[in-house]
Parts: C-alpha cells; structure tokens; sequence
C-alpha cells in the first residue's frame, strides 16, 4: 500500500508560539514528527511513501527525510501550495494509480496500533472504496463532521454540528485508485478544498466507511503538542 503525507503547512502557528523548527521537524516522542510518522507507515507495510514539503522548510525537512533508514522507498516533493487539496494533487503525481493508498496529514497525530488496525480492515475489506477515520475527540479549530449510517457508512461531511452527528474527521483516508480519478475531476471544476474532495467520492457513488479512533490530535498549537505527547 503506497501513503501519501501531506507536510507542506508553514507551521504558523507554532512558530509564533516559540517553535523554532519546521512543523515536520518539531520533536514527538523523541524524535521529529515526520520521523515518527514516517516510523509507524513502514509497520503498517507501506510499499511507498510520498511527501510534499513547503518550500520553505523544504530543504531542511527533505535533507531530514533523505537521511531516514525506510523500508518503502520515500519520494520527496518540494512545493509550496494553496493548501491540501492543491497538496494533494501535487502528491498524485508521485503514486500508483493501480494501488490502494492512504492520504495524511504530517501533524494528525494518532496511537499506531489503532493505524495498523484501520489499515489492516481496510485492506481485507472489499466492499468499501474507502476508509476514513474519524473520533469524538473535538480539538480542531474549524472541524469536518462525519454523518454515518447505522452500520458505519458515511452518508454526508458537515462543516457545522448537528444533534445527531458526533464524529468528525481524523484526518486519514484510506482509499482505492478509483479516487484519484475523481480527484482529476474535482481539479478540473476548481474544487480547492479537501473537505469538498470528500464530498465528491459520495456524490460518485462510492462507498466510504468511518473508522472510529480512540483519539487523533491535529498539532496547531504547543498545547497540542502538549496533548498528543500525553496521548502517545
């Protein structure tokens, strides 16, 4: 399974918040972010792993990346973007599109043994296009609520919250190549927004499954920072 990172933030706020090093680099566990992460994708079996960086930061963190012991083969994308679906889209140059793969971002921060789960389900599924993962833990400053069906099916992506909705988006997605052709679509209609991504693979008739993670902290701030040290 190949994975895609999504590293290319400038990591503002952070920095004003006294983060001296890009947010790829800034220490996790002992180690910088994007090593972790890049650590728990080779347990879950990744046969590649691509990353967009900013430009930048992209020489400090792609100097980092070249210097990793992986498994899977790391493919490194030097770019400044207008945000994730542009990063996105930059990072679907660099995947096979006759593989299933998974999109995330570098600061979702998450337990592993629940990643290598999501994986593992998601691959021995074949009834479900996708994956997406999703918790009860609202940290987010402006959070993607996840509408499901009884029996997991994502139905709808909300930008507010309703009474009856109490997911939101973790941030990892899960996905068959199928995807990136609706990806291509949305492009070329000027969809600029990852959350409206999503909204089109259900528009197209694909079947997407919420994936229920104990907790995944989005690391804006050092008290993020903070919570995801504890959570790990």
């Amino acid at each position: 399974m190949d994975f895609a990172i999504i590293a290319a933030g400038n990591g503002e706020r952070l920095s004003r918040e006294g983060a001296s090093l890009p947010k790829p680099l800034v220490n996790l566990g002992g180690k910088p972010m994007i090593g972790r992460l890049i650590e728990v994708l080779n347990q879950s079996g990744a046969t590649s792993i691509c990353v967009i960086v900013n430009e930048n930061s992209g020489t400090a963190v792609a100097d980092y990346l070249n210097t990793l012991r992986s498994k899977a083969p790391i493919k490194i994308t030097v770019k400044s973007t207008a945000g994730s679906m542009e990063s996105f889209s930059e990072l679907s140059k660099s995947l096979d599109r006759n593989r299933d793969f998974c999109l995330l971002t570098v600061d979702t921060v998450f337990r592993p043994e629940e990643f290598s789960q999501f994986i593992s389900e998601f691959m021995s599924d074949d009834k479900a296009d996708g994956y997406m993962a999703v918790t009860d833990y609202v940290a987010d400053e402006k959070p993607l609520y996840v509408m499901t069906s009884d029996d997991g099916e994502i139905t709808g992506f909300l930008d507010s919250p309703v009474p009856q909705v109490k997911f939101v988006s973790g941030g990892i997605y899960a996905l068959r190549p199928s995807a990136l052709d609706i990806l291509d679509d949305c492009r070329s209609q000027g969809v600029t927004r990852l959350r409206d991504f999503q909204r089109a693979l259900i528009a197209a008739g694909l079947h997407l499954k919420a994936r229920l993670f104990s907790k995944i902290v989005d690391v804006d701030h050092i008290a993020d920072l903070e919570e995801a040290q504890k959570m790990i």
